[in-house]
């Protein structure tokens, strides 16, 4: 009876459980088949089950999966780019729970299999292979509808959308998304541009800044960032921006 009252003082109903972490918990691989029979917990996969909740029609969210991995198997995935936006609200463009879940993660692969196929969203991976990231910096915790999250930081999620032009999202729109970006802090972002070996990136993410005239762009010290040679068409029948060396789109105006 002990543990039964710890499992309904500790986790939610729709909280995934993993057994390995109720094993640490004092929980037998066992003890959880009975809780099973029983109806306290059901069957996601095996080694995987979902605390029941008073509402039986309601299922485990994306939330719920990630919090498992996050703080049950302590893997090195956060919530990132675009939908780490949209909890700040400064992505009016997305609407929640229809678009794919954006995670940062140096390789899925090291994911379990049930967290991989789990989100009906389709997750969308970021892998920052071109990015030193600092966790104690770049990345923080925040509450996303009741669970504690790890997530990028508003300086790292800008990045990430900017790295993910041409890939999974089109320059007009982080061009609309950067216009929302006035409270970045010039110190972090310094810091992760000086870290950074997108060239293509790093200068897609200062062209954004003073296009949009933003006051923190101007604490810059560029010389410190890679920025490379030559050009780079970044979209096609783009105007060219002489300072970056990239192509924008029309839709744009050359800031020079």
């Amino acid at each position: 009876m002990a543990k039964i009252n710890w499992l309904a003082t500790h986790t939610l109903p729709n909280d995934i459980l993993l057994q390995s972490w109720l094993l640490e918990q004092g929980i037998s691989y066992s003890l959880a088949q009975r809780y099973v029979q029983s109806g306290w917990l059901k069957r996601l996969s095996s080694g995987v089950f979902v605390r029941s909740g008073a509402d039986e029609t309601v299922e485990p969210s994306w939330k719920n999966a990630l919090w498992a991995v996050q703080e049950q198997l302590s893997l090195p995935v956060h919530l990132a780019g675009l939908t780490r936006l949209a909890y700040q609200g400064l992505s009016h463009y997305l609407q929640l729970g229809q678009e794919q879940v954006w995670l940062g993660v140096k390789d899925k692969q090291t994911l379990p299999r049930w967290f991989r196929t789990f989100s009906k969203q389709g997750w969308l991976f970021c892998s920052n292979s071109k990015l030193k990231l600092l966790p104690d910096k770049d990345l923080q915790k925040i509450m996303v509808e009741g669970k504690e999250l790890t997530v990028s930081t508003t300086a790292l999620a800008a990045y990430e959308i900017v790295d993910a032009i041409g890939k999974h999202i089109s320059f007009e729109h982080v061009a609309e998304l950067f216009q929302g970006l006035v409270g970045l802090s010039p110190r972090k972002v310094q810091s992760l541009l000086e870290r950074s070996h997108a060239v293509q990136t790093n200068r897609i993410f200062l062209f954004l800044a003073h296009y949009h005239d933003h006051q923190w762009a101007k604490h810059l010290d560029e010389s410190k960032i890679e920025l490379g040679a030559g050009k780079r068409q970044v979209v096609k029948n783009g105007l060219y921006d002489e300072r970056y060396q990239i192509t924008i789109p029309a839709t744009l105006r050359d800031i020079q």
